[in-house]
């Protein structure tokens, strides 16, 4: 059972009193490693679970640059646009152990600030809906309510389209690629 003198969450707690946030967590009974056991425990819908998902692009030199999404609950990150939106050609989901060691916190607790080193934020734009969204506090079990504008601002994120579209997820991403066109106009 996690509480709040837990170092993890002690570390996310400072962080957001640093910059004049005073976070509520809330000590949830059991793990909660997936966003559907999160939601079920605090009562909140899928798409409030705020998922910190850690990807990684490797670097000439052999070391790796993390980069976190904040991720709705009910979303999937789209590589592509991922890739696209931060410029990293080669981005990769990082093992467990590479998230432990780029943010200092094991997966299913991974919170969207208080990392252990510098890391690139980006936030879900699907999360913006939403009056508040739940995030892990450091631990499995420990989240804490915050609102989407504040969430962005304790995590320097940029907003960005980075999950899969819903018409993929309905299709299941088979064979049907998004295209542009481009026509002449009047003039060319």
């Amino acid at each position: 059972m996690t509480d709040l003198s837990n170092p993890a969450t002690q570390r996310v707690v400072e962080v957001a009193s640093r910059k004049g946030v005073a976070l509520d967590i809330r000590i949830l009974p059991g793990s909660t490693r997936t966003a559907a056991e999160a939601a079920l425990a605090l009562d909140a819908e899928l798409g409030q679970i705020v998922k910190s998902v850690v990807f990684v692009a490797a670097r000439p030199e052999g070391r790796l640059a993390p980069v976190v999404c904040l991720i709705s609950g009910r979303n999937q990150v789209d590589l592509r646009l991922l890739a696209a939106v931060t410029g990293e050609v080669a981005l990769r989901v990082a093992s467990a152990r590479e998230a432990r060691d780029l943010t200092g916190y094991s997966i299913g607790g991974i919170p969207p600030f208080g990392h252990g080193r510098h890391v690139r934020v980006l936030m879900d734009q699907d999360l913006c809906q939403y009056q508040w969204v739940w995030a892990a506090a450091g631990t499995d079990a420990a989240a804490f309510r915050v609102a989407p504008r504040t969430l962005r601002m304790l995590s320097n994120a940029v907003v960005a389209p980075v999950a899969e579209a819903s018409w993929m997820r309905a299709t299941g991403g088979a064979s049907i690629e998004p295209r542009l066109t481009f026509e002449a106009g009047a003039g060319a």
